[in-house]
């Protein structure tokens, strides 16, 4: 394993855009900057209209809504009112748990398996 993945943990959007950029080089980078872009922008606009969005085998975008309730200030203790809202929630699906359950195995992972 290289310093630099050891250090980074994540990957933004630019590096997905180079990384597929570089699997598929019949594709022009700023082509996979603008597919990637649509595909993101349709699942915000999906979310904004209270759509689900699936990806078998990905996992599923959704929107919860949180009633408005209560709140406390940490700092001072007072009571505040928090308004409504609707934050996005994303649930895995099968498929990638069980790639990223066989990976983690597949690394070192001297967890037995569960006995049913």
């Amino acid at each position: 394993m290289s310093a630099r993945s050891r250090a980074k943990l994540s990957m933004i959007k630019s590096e997905l855009v180079q990384r597929i950029a570089e699997h598929n080089p019949h594709l022009y980078q700023r082509d996979v900057e603008n597919i990637v872009n649509a595909i993101l922008d349709e699942i915000v606009a999906a979310l904004a209209r209270g759509d689900r969005v699936e990806l078998r085998g990905f996992g599923a975008f959704s929107v919860k809504h949180r009633p408005a309730r209560a709140g406390r200030n940490p700092r001072t203790g007072a009571h505040v009112p928090v308004d409504q809202k609707s934050v996005p929630f994303f649930k895995t699906g099968k498929e990638m748990r069980e790639r990223l359950n066989r990976d983690a195995d597949s690394s070192g992972g001297s967890s037995p398996e569960p006995s049913a």
